[in-house]
């Protein structure tokens, strides 16, 4: 089993900047890729952004330049930095490695127009 904890949500104003971090436990050896993903109201889950064991990143087009990922497998933590943030933005961003069907509790990011 493997345990994914979120945090690092809130609210913010379009424009300003929330880092996520998604920490890792249990059976991470089963995992390669993982990442970010949101789900907005009325709106099914969408892929942010996703990062392999070796460092490849993937971004959704409407976050490429302004969200960055990046995964320390030493601390087996993921991080999402989100700058420039947009009102369409928001959502409950989840933490996962949707190959295994991993997934955290998610966490809510609001920004603000």
């Amino acid at each position: 089993q493997v345990q994914l904890v979120e945090s690092g949500g809130g609210l913010v104003q379009a424009g300003g900047s929330l880092r996520l971090s998604c920490a890792a436990s249990g059976s991470i050896f089963r995992i390669n890729a993982m990442g970010w993903y949101r789900q907005a109201p009325g709106k099914q889950r969408e892929v942010v952004a996703e990062v392999t064991r070796g460092g490849t990143t993937t971004y959704a087009e409407s976050v490429k330049g302004r969200f960055t990922i990046s995964r320390d497998n030493a601390k087996n933590t993921v991080y999402l930095q989100m700058n420039s943030l947009k009102p369409e933005d928001t959502g409950v961003y989840y933490c996962g490695a949707r190959g295994n069907n991993y997934w955290g509790q998610g966490t809510q990011v609001t920004v603000s127009s």
